[in-house]
């Protein structure tokens, strides 16, 4: 289909009202998606905290000396979790003892009385209302735990309904998801609800973004095309991404701040009479009439005439011949080339996205102001996907890949020298991180698009964004591998990219190739790592020498 449907819908140009349109409402679709990524930093925060001591109980100065100090990275500072026996602290104190006497050997106890948090970031999280911290701290990370399972879920789900019922139905299913439970989620009375409702909004998180990466890069075509999937598209999830942090730093509850995360989602209920289906999936499902009446109104919109019969009967016979009943998860691996390219990229996208969540996670164990950190983090997305939409358009996709992602791994493992010598230093080392991941990350997923054909891509789409989303599951807990190593997690996220790195060069090279619409125009795995390996073909697809032309780019 590719050749005659490009030529059949190129009267309506690649720039006109239409287009135009499409673009800033599927910009739209994508900022609910963004909002809500990361914002478990915010509403799972952990503030300082010690050990409450009951009011009147002791005086001043023996309060606070009551909590012993502990090394903490080198630095002592009052223990989070234990106390000296209040008992003998008050018998120490009514006996006239001054407060400066040795108390090290004292026994201690545990936060009975509950703790005391920090107020200088957080007036109010999930954490300090609901005390998951000390022997309850393995909670706070298993609910975000749950709610990137609930975004694999979720990646799991609608790219099989996607590729079934539509693109436009499932994409505004997806975004409902989120703004309900996460109106819900504000009233959650306990920490088991707060986990369950932060699984169901995750359903619809990731879902939301695939579903609109694809329905853009089937509308639009051309130039057009590009510029959505590489750039416009991204700023649009980064502009999300940024508006986060502002609004937690002027929504200091957790409560109201999941209130306030449900709004961008009521901003695209429009979008259910404004958005058309894309008429690429509806030719693939051989639903040409329907298609047409949306070229129609398409070519009405931009002011050209369309065609009487938009579609050759070659097109509609080729389609219905190459179009299987139903085309799932189970089709990814039942050829040996698409399995073993599907094997590789679910492997690629996993090591990434650990790398990529888990960066983003230790972020909060460096020094300075959590918001103006993530802001910062969250402000590199914008030159990396620039970085990334202008590899597009000269470098070859493994290229531009495996440069970018050994860029980041460089600067991440780089931290582990820089750590508690260089705050500045330490940041910058992790922004930079930051900008080599995600731009791999966007070329990896033009990569991945252009791998797959038409009648499964939203499916093999799905199921990448599904491994991401185990990556991203296990992310949290990377931070809690500096019990042991502080220095682990760091070495962890750069390693995991380097491997990234090292599967992607059995990939074929797509750059500059038309896109394939059936499994038989798939490109053939490499045998061997290089350049030269690829045969060499006259531009038409077959089973050995096929290949997708340009395309997208962006992250998860």
């Amino acid at each position: 289909m590719q050749p005659d449907y490009e030529d059949a819908v190129s009267f309506l140009g690649s720039w006109g009202p239409f287009q135009r349109r499409v673009v800033w409402q599927l910009c739209l679709a994508a900022l609910p998606s963004g909002y809500n990524l990361l914002s478990s930093l915010y509403l799972l925060a952990t503030p300082p905290h010690v050990c409450r001591i009951p009011d009147n109980s002791l005086g001043p100065e023996w309060t606070q000396v009551a909590v012993p100090l502990q090394l903490v990275s080198g630095r002592l500072e009052r223990s989070s979790c234990s106390r000296f026996q209040l008992s003998l602290i008050q018998n120490l104190s009514a006996s006239g003892l001054s407060s400066h006497a040795p108390l090290s050997s004292l026994p201690q106890e545990g936060c009975k009385d509950g703790w005391t948090f920090s107020t200088e970031h957080y007036q109010s999280t999930v954490v300090t209302e609901f005390a998951l911290v000390c022997d309850e701290q393995w909670k706070a990370p298993l609910s975000t735990l749950a709610y990137f399972l609930g975004g694999l879920c979720g990646c799991f789900i609608s790219g099989q309904l996607s590729d079934r019922f539509g693109r436009k139905p499932v994409l505004l299913a997806c975004v409902a998801l989120m703004s309900v439970f996460s109106s819900v989620l504000a009233a959650a009375p306990s920490w088991e609800l707060f986990t369950l409702l932060f699984f169901a909004m995750g359903l619809g998180q990731i879902g939301c973004f695939v579903v609109v990466f694809v329905l853009g890069s089937e509308i639009l075509t051309g130039p057009t095309r590009v510029l959505f999937s590489n750039l416009c598209l991204p700023l649009a999830y980064a502009l999300g991404m940024l508006l986060l942090p502002g609004t937690a730093y002027l929504v200091r509850s957790w409560r109201l701040l999941a209130l306030i995360l449900a709004l961008p989602g009521l901003a695209c209920v429009p979008l259910w009479w404004l958005l058309p289906e894309s008429p690429r999936w509806l030719v693939s499902r051989g639903r040409v009439r329907q298609a047409q009446v949306v070229l129609s109104a398409a070519a009405l919109e931009n002011g050209v005439e369309a065609p009487e019969v938009i579609f050759k009967s070659t097109t509609v016979a080729n389609q219905a011949m190459d179009r299987p009943d139903s085309m799932n998860f189970v089709d990814l691996l039942r050829t040996r080339n698409v399995r073993h390219m599907s094997l590789i990229l679910w492997m690629v996208w996993f090591s990434l996205n650990v790398s990529y969540f888990g960066m983003s996670f230790n972020v909060s164990s460096l020094s300075g102001n959590p918001f103006v950190n993530y802001f910062l983090l969250a402000a590199m997305e914008v030159p990396a996907y620039a970085a990334s939409w202008l590899a597009s358009r000269r470098l070859p996709r493994q290229l531009s890949f495996v440069a970018f992602s050994l860029l980041g791994a460089l600067a991440l493992l780089l931290v582990q020298v820089t750590l508690h010598a260089h705050g500045v230093l330490t940041l910058l080392l992790a922004l930079l991180g930051k900008f080599g991941i995600l731009a791999g990350l966007s070329v990896l997923y033009t990569y991945s698009g252009e791998l797959y054909p038409t009648v499964v891509r939203n499916t093999a789409l799905s199921s990448c964004a599904t491994f991401s989303r185990l990556g991203s599951a296990v992310s949290p807990y990377i931070l809690q591998l500096g019990v042991w190593y502080e220095l682990l997690p760091w070495i962890l996220v750069g390693s995991l990219s380097v491997f990234g790195v090292v599967l992607s060069v059995f990939l074929p090279e797509t750059f500059t190739q038309p896109l394939p619409d059936t499994i038989q125009q798939m490109a053939t795995m490499r045998k061997w790592p290089c350049s030269s390996c690829a045969a060499k073909h006259d531009g038409r697809p077959s089973e050995d020498n096929p290949g997708p032309e340009v395309v997208w780019t962006t992250h998860f």
